[in-house]
């Protein structure tokens, strides 16, 4: 069971779901006005806590270094959203008990934030202010930008090429009669006709192809880092001090 003492440490604990899944962390506690008890906690959720949930505090107990509530963490998650300034008005207690199932009589009355060092005077704060101020939690997150991608087709060139080739051709030579060939010139008759057949050869070109291995490619990534400026509004509170002057 929660009571007042708990209050100090809850503010900034993590809260946990009731099957122990983080849902975030508190930010502040409300009390009934009447009983002065723990009523309500606004937990942020969200992307680096940019939301504000609010959740009951019925059956929510310590476990750890936080708070186990009696709800599932989607489930707070997608709780009315509600201005976590100040009292929190009727028709936004009317949405919260709405959504969480919860009888009137139970949370009956108004309840304000009863956080230790709260603005307005009360039985369960102090005398220091809490002063507050937004702060920007910047992260980043993939997304995707485009599509790259390899397609093969086939194109068709021309090569020339210069491949040398030989050939016979007829050259005819004539010889005189001497000593060293009368005889293989006496070997025939004295008179004949005959006929003598010389084959001629060449080269010619042959073309072939194959299909060869020539190179592999892939597409491959590289990371890029470069820095981008972000601006944006951050509110803070600020405290004047005033006194009276009773002469």
């Amino acid at each position: 069971m929660i009571d007042t003492n708990d209050i100090r440490n809850m503010i900034g604990a993590n809260a946990y779901d009731r099957d122990g899944d983080k849902i975030g962390k508190i930010n502040q506690v409300y009390l009934d006005d009447n009983t002065g008890r723990p009523l309500w906690a606004s937990v942020h959720t969200g992307l680096f806590g940019t939301s504000e949930t609010f959740v009951p505090l019925e059956d929510a107990e310590w476990e750890g270094d936080g708070l186990r509530v009696g709800y599932e963490k989607a489930f707070v998650k997608d709780a009315p959203r509600i201005e976590a300034e100040g009292a929190i008005t009727p028709d936004e207690q009317d949405r919260l008990f709405r959504y969480y199932n919860l009888s009137g009589s139970q949370y009956a009355g108004d309840f304000d934030m009863g956080t230790t060092g709260h603005d307005t005077s009360g039985p369960n704060t102090d005398t220091a202010m809490t002063r507050s101020e937004e702060q920007l939690r910047v992260g980043t997150e993939n997304v995707p930008t485009g599509r790259a991608r390899l397609r093969k087709y086939i194109v068709t060139e021309e090569q020339n090429v210069t491949v040398p080739v030989t050939r016979e051709e007829v050259r005819l030579e004539r010889e005189p009669i001497t000593d060293a060939n009368v005889g293989q010139a006496m070997k025939g008759p004295d008179l004949s006709e005959e006929e003598h057949e010389v084959v001629l050869n060449e080269e010619r070109v042959v073309v072939d192809k194959e299909t060869v291995p020539v190179e592999r490619v892939r597409l491959d990534t590289e990371t890029v880092t470069e820095n981008q400026r972000v601006s944006e509004e951050v509110k803070k509170e600020q405290i004047e001090f005033d006194e009276d002057d009773r002469r």
